[in-house]
């Protein structure tokens, strides 16, 4: 997967695509692997890196969805158990089982929880991740050491999955590619061309060299989750919002909180919501939040409530209160919900959104989670077949096996979740020892890691590397800073030949020019990132949004 071959491809005059995908998270990246996999030709074009936005701020679960049963949504609760047993099936390097613990503090708790997790079992079937059963307060305690004994009357373990939602975005980008799909990131789409009044391509801008060049499909699709009302403006400047962005914030707190091997669940905040404690990479996320938000920005900001809010429930759970000194950084990410008025469109399931555009054609998939996200591209590009008049054929994906596939990835250690490609970085390893060690004490990265991502998985900035190829700015917002330089001097290696500087490109402000190759590549990312780092480290966030 090199962005350069991929550029070539993508520039090739007088090419139709069969489809034009626009947006390079779950949603778009489903679609680009379903669409390639049945024999169809793909171009997909992201604006940022791949998993920039919502689909690398999860709360890293593959579930079916408990407070959906809880408000009586049957059908899609079996919807999302069936699609998270296929999951485990076709990326078992990056999807494992988790157990979840649901403390109880009052009698009617475990029971009336108890009966609940029983049918969600029953539910799952054959998909079923593990058998839910009743604990005593001592096997409470046994899972969750930290757990606030006071008034603890027992409790009820169930299991879901877990997974590194960035990680999986780069295998399906691979999977995608793998079958022939041409992926890219930081190529904005500025303009859609029509034809005939119909949407039949876009004009694209590469982010790296500032130049425009134009591509043809049969069909566009808008697969831009929370920003897709703003592609939906390029077609139709007045159009009606389609989403309604709600925030989720989560914070990242040191492994001492819960340093058994399970989740701790909270069936219902104080704003009704269900909360979850979870055991991630050797550090505990918590969250979620709820919070409407009037504007998408590509860097959602935390609010000091919020972290409140995360912070106190969580410490109603925990033994020893945690506070916002522990907290080693915090992110948001925005949630494309789907207006209620626009319900009443082609919807295939109260969790997503496929709409037409009656006048110009162009398909948007909106709404939707990552435990989904395989049916939410079924159902588009089957309906992408239709409007593009391409020749129908079955989709494959739901036995499909993901980029890494490796139903014994554990064996490879700290590459595990690289799957069938962890020999390689091995194989670098032993060529080049030095590669193999962590470069920061608190992070697991390794220079390994960092070259193989320039090489295989396109990554270009050193955002994408601390941020989505590895998770170190979300586990150690401060480490990652620390990291940053060491980070970029490989990266530089990689991106600007070698250290001449021929790929390197720094910003000059209209456009983008080789100046001063990588030693100013490396100058510019590094400050680039602390940057944004800065969003990530609570002390600074508050300070600035209070």
């Amino acid at each position: 997967m090199k962005r350069e071959e991929m550029l070539l491809q993508a520039r090739e005059g007088g090419r139709v695509w069969d489809l034009l995908v626009i947006g390079g998270g779950a949603t778009g990246l489903g679609i680009a692997v379903d669409a390639a996999s049945r024999g169809h030709s793909v171009l997909l074009l992201e604006r940022d890196d791949f998993a920039k936005g919502t689909s690398s701020r999860s709360t890293k679960l593959i579930h079916g969805g408990v407070r959906y049963l809880r408000q009586g949504n049957v059908a899609l609760v079996i919807e999302a158990l069936k699609e998270r047993g296929r999951l485990r099936r076709n990326a078992p390097h990056l999807v494992r089982d988790l157990a979840f613990v649901v403390p109880s503090y009052a009698w009617w708790e475990s029971p009336f929880y108890g009966v609940g997790l029983k049918l969600y079992d029953l539910l799952a079937g054959e998909c079923g991740f593990g058998a839910s059963q009743h604990l005593s307060e001592g096997e409470v305690v046994a899972a969750i050491p930290t757990i606030e004994t006071a008034g603890l009357l027992g409790g009820t373990r169930y299991f879901d999955g877990q997974f590194d939602d960035a990680r999986l975005a780069i295998a399906l980008a691979r999977t995608a590619a793998d079958h022939g799909a041409v992926l890219l990131n930081y190529c904005a789409v500025v303009a859609l061309r029509k034809t005939l009044g119909l949407v039949r391509g876009a004009v694209v801008r590469d982010a790296e060299s500032g130049e425009e060049f134009e591509v043809s499909a049969k069909v566009v699709i808008n697969a831009t989750g929370p920003f897709c009302d703003a592609v939906r403006r390029l077609d139709k400047p007045g159009v009606k919002p389609l989403i309604s962005p709600s925030q989720g914030t989560h914070l990242v707190l040191p492994r001492k909180f819960l340093p058994g091997d399970a989740a701790i669940m909270v069936p219902h905040t104080d704003d009704g919501r269900v909360m979850f404690a979870i055991p991630w990479q050797d550090r505990v996320v918590v969250g979620t939040t709820d919070v409407a938000v009037a504007a998408v920005l590509p860097e959602p900001v935390p609010q000091a409530g919020e972290v409140a809010f995360l912070l106190a429930t969580a410490n109603r759970y925990l033994a020893d209160d945690a506070s916002a000194d522990d907290v080693l950084s915090v992110f948001a990410g925005i949630r494309p919900l789907v207006s209620e008025e626009a319900t009443s469109t082609a919807s295939l399931s109260r969790e997503h959104v496929l709409l037409i555009d009656p006048d110009s054609g162009l398909l948007t998939v909106a709404g939707g989670k990552w435990t989904t996200y395989r049916r939410m591209a079924e159902d588009a590009v089957d309906l992408a077949e239709t409007l593009a008049e391409l020749p129908p054929r079955p989709c494959a994906t739901a036995s499909l096996a993901i980029h890494g596939h490796d139903p014994d990835a554990d064996r490879h250690g700290r590459f595990s979740a690289y799957g069938s490609d962890a020999p390689a970085l091995l194989a670098m390893v032993k060529a080049n020892p030095a590669l193999g060690a962590p470069l920061h004490p608190e992070l697991s990265l390794t220079g390994a890691e960092v070259v193989w991502a320039c090489r295989h998985e396109m990554a270009r900035k050193l955002e994408d590397v601390l941020a989505r190829r590895s998770r170190s700015l979300l586990l150690d917002a401060a480490a990652a800073c620390a990291l940053a330089p060491k980070v970029a001097a490989l990266m530089a290696g990689e991106i600007c030949g070698g250290g001449r500087g021929e790929g390197c490109r720094v910003d000059t402000g209209a456009r983008n020019s080789t100046r001063n190759g990588a030693e100013a590549w490396i100058a510019q990312e590094v400050a680039a990132f602390e940057a944004l780092a800065g969003g990530y480290r609570l002390a600074t966030r508050l300070a600035t949004h209070k």
